[in-house]
Formats: C-alpha cells, structure tokens, sequence
C-alpha cells in the first residue's frame, strides 16, 4: 500500500505565495509521473502540473508564469511553489502518483490540502 500526503496549505492574500508538498511513502518499486490537481467548491476536479522522473514539468494555462513544480526523488517528495495567487486560485489541492510495484503501474491520490487566497 502506498500512502501520498499533502501539506503546506492555509489561507494567503491576493498576491501572496505559499509552497506545498506532497510526500510518497509504502512499498514502491519506483514514481513515475506526478501530478497537482485542485477542486474549486462545487467545482470539477482538474489538472494543475505534472513532472516526469527526470524533472520535466507542465502547467495549466491558467497556473503558467506563476506555479513551478519540483520534484527530490530521494525524499520521493514533490513541490508545487504558488506564487502571484489569486482569488481563483482558491480550492483543495490534490496529489496523485503513478507508482511502480512488483512489475506493475498504480495509481494513487493523496487526502487534499485547502488554499484560500483571499483579502
């Protein structure tokens, strides 16, 4: 069983910054891709970045030029720094991984962390 936890969320001002992180722990042979989603209230859940093994990233259009997302595979630990926030911005954020186990991909979702940017 693998286990993804979230931190660093809280409540920020428009224009702020805050970090968060998202730590892999359990049987796992490797991680593959991670991914930030976020859910609005009475929203989808959708897509913010992902990043590859080798450190590649990709962002959203609305989060490019203000989100960047990291990854330290030793800690097997990702990082999504949040800066120039804005109200909209506000919801939970969600990690998922695509973790190796015995030969296999799975695909794993961590409990949420809840950002509210607002004045």
């Amino acid at each position: 069983q693998v286990q993804l936890v979230e931190s660093g969320g809280g409540l920020v001002q428009p224009g702020g910054s805050l970090t968060l992180s998202c730590a892999a722990s359990g049987n796992i042979d490797s991680i593959d891709t991670m991914y930030w989603y976020r859910q609005a209230p009475g929203q989808q859940r959708v897509f913010v970045a992902r990043i590859i093994p080798n450190g590649r990233t990709f962002y959203a259009d609305s989060v490019e030029g203000r989100f960047t997302m990291s990854r330290n595979n030793a800690k097997n630990t990702v990082y999504l720094q949040m800066n120039s926030l804005k109200p909209e911005d506000t919801a939970v954020y969600y990690c998922n991984a695509l973790c190796e186990q015995g030969g296999r991909v799975d695909d794993y979702w961590g409990q949420g962390t809840q950002v509210t940017v607002s004045s």
